[in-house]
């Protein structure tokens, strides 16, 4: 429960940041617009990524795991497609949007979210 709120947290703070400092990216949307479209960014990387990375696992170890970058890009794109209010324009700003969220989802989840598990155990 707790990786699925880091992972939403990541993904309306990906957004929005991308949007402060990524040219060719624009929410015009308002922040109820921009929570929903982080909402459904985190449910993806929680739930729909695992399942891709599995998939794709042959291609992972081809490319040396860089397909993994292809992976955030596709659900990136996703959440692009469903969201109108999103407009992400190119791949250049596709790429830079999603390694924001990923930067931002790892560090969360593997710094933060350890942390306070490792906390509320002790």
């Amino acid at each position: 429960m707790w990786t699925l709120f880091l992972q939403i947290i990541a993904g309306i703070l990906g957004i929005f940041l991308a949007e402060r400092f990524v040219p060719g990216v624009a929410f015009t949307g308002d922040w109820k617009t921009l929570i929903i479209a982080g909402w459904i960014l985190g449910l993806l990387n929680l739930f729909i990524k695992p399942i891709l990375k599995i998939i794709t696992i042959p291609l992972r170890i081809l490319t040396f795991g860089l397909f993994g970058l292809v992976i955030n890009m596709l659900i990136v794109w996703v959440t692009d497609i469903i969201f109108p209010e999103l407009i992400i324009r190119g791949i250049v700003p596709l790429f830079l949007t999603s390694v924001i969220v990923w930067g931002i989802s790892l560090i969360l989840t593997k710094w933060l979210g350890e942390g306070i598990i490792k906390k509320g155990k002790a």
